[in-house]
């Protein structure tokens, strides 16, 4: 009973670390409506294997990894700030009529790149192992846990988030099919614009660090 109850509780901690909608969110919402339910789940799923590989540190108390990544998140918010910009700008520029009958979202290198940009967004985002520790902690859950536990746990903060992502792009995938060409034109430039506005606000939340 206790593992199951571990289980249940790091499910709810990854779902709900996951579902505010986000530059991850907008991401995942425009790559499933445009690519497909298969891309948009993908992406998703990028940022669950982030945020299990991140609870893995904050619940087995690797703190030489998480003092590094502090001590290093400048930089990792630059680089996650710079990738949103590019995201949103190549989004922006995207012209859906130029993907013909096979949507590239749907080939193994565009399912590779839908999964590992998301990833390496969440990835650059170290104030997420900070958020990990704090409701590990808070709920008690460190302290009590063994490796064991601690394995459960993190399998239920990644089974949680990929719920998520599961929900999310199962229920958007309904209305890709009655999307047309120029509705898709705005789709890439209000997604676009939203996730490079996410980029700007995190290079500018650096220079107010300084």
């Amino acid at each position: 009973m206790e593992l199951l109850g571990t289980l249940l509780r790091g499910l709810v901690i990854g779902f709900s670390i996951a579902a505010p909608v986000g530059p991850i969110g907008v991401l995942c919402i425009r790559r499933t409506l445009a690519d497909g339910r298969y891309a948009g789940f993908l992406s998703g799923l990028g940022a669950a294997s982030a945020d299990a590989l991140y609870g893995c540190v904050a619940a087995f108390g690797l703190t030489s990894v998480s003092g590094f990544l502090v001590d290093q998140q400048l930089l990792l918010r630059l680089v996650g700030g710079a990738f949103l910009l590019y995201l949103g700008f190549r989004i922006f520029r995207e012209q859906p009529d130029e993907r013909e009958a096979a949507i590239s979202g749907t080939s193994y290198g565009g399912l590779a790149r839908a999964y590992s940009s998301t990833f390496l967004l969440t990835i650059t985002n170290p104030l997420t192992i900070l958020s990990f520790a704090a409701t590990f902690a808070g709920l008690g859950l460190v302290e009590s846990a063994g490796y064991v536990l601690a394995t459960v746990l993190v399998l239920g903060v990644f089974s949680g988030s990929a719920l998520w992502w599961l929900l999310l792009s199962g229920s958007v995938s309904l209305f890709s099919s009655r999307l047309g060409l120029g509705t898709l034109r705005w789709v890439n430039r209000a997604s676009g614009t939203i996730i490079f506005s996410f980029g700007v606000a995190a290079l500018l939340s650096l220079l107010r660090g300084l």
